[in-house]
């Protein structure tokens, strides 16, 4: 095994024909795009804020003597990219763009299985409560900070550094979805019995994804050219959605079986979907470890143990403007949580089919990819955090549109008037959230440092995800909290109100049932925990998130930056 190194002052190499002027121009994942020039520390000065100094006067000192000069005279490098010349992608820059399109979209597969197709198939016959315990598994993605110094530090050297942990996770993943496709009906047959089982299999195939995103983001960093590295974000817009929503819409549609009736297609069933992806994971892996071959990147002086990394993780987490970004980072998002954890689950509750909404949200996919290329150019410059800003609004409005839309959801079968609304609105609601997630990804590229490769994106992306993941188990289990349901049950000519504990899932009706009764739900906790999150949204919005985003993004890249001893 080897440590992790790393050249001095963090660039690649690249041959004299191939240097071209960087543009600033980028695109994000699905949702990103941005412009940022080669990532490299930038002056051997203190960062000029008291408040920093006090934390410990964190020096940057990886620059050559030029560059050095330029910091001293007040100029920033990556600035001056932005108004360079853009240029062409080169084939090689093409090739490793589709492979980190693959790469992506097998880590997004197990997402949309854990994140979204499977919460639905359970919703028909689990609790609230017992769904926030299955959105446990989304958490790993959230975590993977805390082992990334790991997988950015060993490694063994003969196959290469991020494919030390690409193939033996995509290998693992593939067995994972094998041994599910071999077990999943039984399980999803009595899901409420098997409950901690299912988490902890979705649980443990989002741990390892999230380990292969960290290799793949670090090996981003160095598999593309400088002038064409903010186009990995773009890589991982259209790979990771394109997997998420092929397990999410795809699957959930063909798994209908009154769609696959319908429109004359086969049926396909989780167990097949699984051994399908299991064969793919098995497949690229197979192509990485025989015919792909990983560059070496140069060596360094920098210790970049394991222990070194973690010190380094510290020392950003440290630094004033981090810990401002890390708050708003892990309440952002509260707002339209809601909407998000809960929203698709009642309007399927109030008898919205499965295959309609997977319908809608494929409609809705090719203008996400849109988005994400239009947001791109709108995120470029010296405001990468404008659009992150300017789409908070539309999104909490959104949400509070998606609310009302519960409330008054007709009794099915609905119109296609309506259904064409619900399209409509889920399309504007979606671009909305790729415009913030552009926005945020664009401005993350710009700062992260490839001296500690996927550690450094990994630290920001680690908040940014949290502030979704957290909220969804307290949603969840608020609604049943904030639920007032009763079983009534008649009797003659009375009628004997029962309290219920959970009077919604097919347990809880099957309960209320052998008691010769009918569950009538008398308050909707739903109503009042959206509530809760949209009047939070809007504070936190207006009284700290845009004066702290407009101060962070105003900030030079070198701030972002600290020393490696």
């Amino acid at each position: 095994m080897s440590r992790r190194t790393a050249s001095r002052n963090g660039r690649i190499q690249k041959p004299k024909d191939e240097r071209v002027p960087a543009d600033a121009q980028a695109m994000s994942s699905s949702f990103s795009g941005i412009s940022v020039s080669p990532r490299t520390p930038k002056a051997s000065h203190r960062i000029g804020h008291e408040d920093e100094e006090s934390e410990g006067d964190v020096e940057l000192s990886l620059l050559g003597e030029d560059e050095r000069q330029q910091a001293a005279n007040g100029l920033d490098l990556e600035e001056q990219a932005d108004h360079s010349t853009p240029h062409e992608l080169s084939s090689e820059d093409k090739r490793a763009m589709v492979l980190l399109c693959v790469l992506y979209l097998i880590q997004g597969v197990p997402l949309g299985l854990a994140l979204g197709s499977v919460p639905f198939i359970l919703r028909e016959h689990l609790s609230y409560s017992q769904l926030a315990t299955f959105a446990l598994s989304g958490y790993p993605y959230s975590l993977k900070l805390l082992w990334s110094p790991i997988v950015d530090s060993v490694f063994f050297v003969s196959i290469g550094r991020r494919k030390s942990w690409i193939i033996p996770m995509q290998i693992i993943i593939g067995t994972l979805m094998l041994y599910l496709s071999l077990n999943v009906q039984v399980l999803m047959d009595d899901p409420s019995n098997h409950v901690t089982q299912l988490t902890f299999l979705f649980t443990s195939l989002v741990f390892f994804s999230a380990t292969q995103d960290i290799a793949v983001d670090g090996w981003a960093l160095t598999l593309l050219s400088p002038e064409s590295l903010s186009y990995a974000s773009t890589c991982q817009t259209i790979g990771l959605n394109t997997g998420f929503f092929a397990s999410f819409t795809v699957f959930l549609a063909f798994n209908s079986e009154a769609f696959a009736a319908k429109w004359g297609v086969p049926h396909l069933t989780l167990s097949a979907y699984l051994k399908f992806w299991c064969v793919m994971s098995y497949a690229v892996s197979l192509w990485l470890l025989i015919v792909k071959k990983e560059k070496k990147e140069p060596l360094s002086d920098v210790d970049m143990s394991i222990k070194a990394v973690y010190k380094q993780i510290w020392a950003i987490c440290k630094l004033r403007h981090v810990q401002l970004l890390i708050v708003m980072h892990l309440f952002a998002k509260l707002g339209f949580a809601a909407n998000e954890a809960a929203t698709s689950l009642k309007m399927v509750e109030k008898g919205f089919q499965r295959e309609d909404l997977a319908i809608a949200v494929l409609i809705d996919f090719p203008f996400q990819i849109t988005g994400g290329w239009l947001a791109a150019n709108w995120s470029r410059g010296d405001h990468p955090l404008r659009p992150w800003l300017y789409a908070f609004w539309p999104r909490l409005g959104f949400a509070l549109m998606s609310t009302l839309i519960v409330y008054y959801f007709p009794t099915p079968p609905i119109t296609m008037g309506f259904f064409v609304f619900l399209v409509v609105q889920t399309v504007f609601s979606s671009f909305a959230s790729t415009v913030q997630f552009v926005g945020i990804s664009a401005f993350h590229t710009k700062i992260s440092d490839p001296l500690i490769g996927g550690t450094y994106m990994t630290l920001l992306n680690t908040f940014t995800n949290m502030g979704g993941t957290w909220p969804k188990w307290f949603v969840l289990k608020g609604v049943d909290l904030f639920s007032v349901a009763s079983c009534k049950i008649q009797e003659g000519t009375s009628e004997l109100v029962v309290k219920a504990s959970e009077c919604v899932s097919d347990q809880g009706k099957a309960a209320c049932d052998e008691l010769g009764g009918k569950c009538i739900t008398e308050t909707d906790g739903y109503y009042i925990v959206s509530a809760l999150c949209m009047l939070f949204g809007v504070g936190f919005l207006v009284l700290y998130i845009m004066p702290t985003a407009r101060k962070l993004q105003a900030l030079p890249t070198s701030a972002w930056r600290v020393k490696m001893s």
